[in-house]
């Protein structure tokens, strides 16, 4: 019971669903990040932009003047979220179909001091990362056995939505190989039939052939 128990924190520990990078990106320039989110899932986005500062050769944090235009799409390529924020911000929204969803981000501005380059920090949390247990356990009163149990249930139907994804993938990549296999094996059936037609109309034309020159 104990091993079991080491291997599904094991397991827990791995399924880590967030991740901190930074991009450079310079005038009209998008940038798109696509992350795979289950259905009714949260994900929160946070990030800091940084302006380049040629005289340090480093960068600062931007003038409150610029900002980041932030568009994500589902996996419909349907706009679920379209808005300017600010140098620094943090965003959320809840996916209501599994799939890949993309999220682009660019300047909200085509004028900035000549040309600058901006650093973007990005921080992508998806699922049980995107809660923020300390503003649970303090709104809920909860002590910490239980805000550990609390966390340990989300965490778990994380998975069960993760799983139930994977299942979602692994069919609609079956229905694909279906619809391949049966058109690959028509287009064999046609092209099979074209030869036979064409083996007939030439061995007709080769019989009038050499009847008309009295050859058999």
């Amino acid at each position: 019971m104990r091993n079991q128990l080491i291997c599904l924190a094991l397991v827990l520990c791995t399924l880590h669903t967030a991740c901190g990078l930074y991009f450079h990106i310079s005038e009209t320039e998008r940038k798109c990040f696509i992350e795979e989110v289950p259905d009714e899932t949260t994900v929160i986005v946070n990030y800091k932009v940084e302006l380049y500062d040629p005289r340090s050769n480093g960068f600062m944090p931007s003038s409150p003047g610029i900002g980041m235009h932030v568009e994500v799409r589902d996996s419909d390529d349907k706009v679920i979220l379209s808005r300017v924020y600010s140098s620094q911000g943090r965003m959320s929204f809840t996916s209501h179909t599994p799939g890949e969803h993309v999220i682009c981000m660019y300047s909200n501005s085509t004028a900035w001091f000549n040309g600058a380059q901006l650093r973007v920090h990005l921080d992508i949390q998806v699922g049980e990362h995107a809660i923020d247990y300390a503003n649970v356990a303090q709104k809920e009163k909860l002590t910490e056995l239980q805000l550990r149990i609390r966390q340990l249930l989300d965490q778990v139907e994380q998975i069960t939505k993760e799983q139930n994804y994977q299942r979602y993938r692994e069919e609609r990549f079956r229905h694909t190989s279906e619809s391949t296999n049966s058109r690959v094996l028509w287009w064999s059936l046609v092209q099979t039939l074209v030869l036979v037609l064409m083996g007939f109309w030439q061995m007709r034309h080769l019989k009038s052939f050499f009847e008309a020159k009295k050859l058999v």
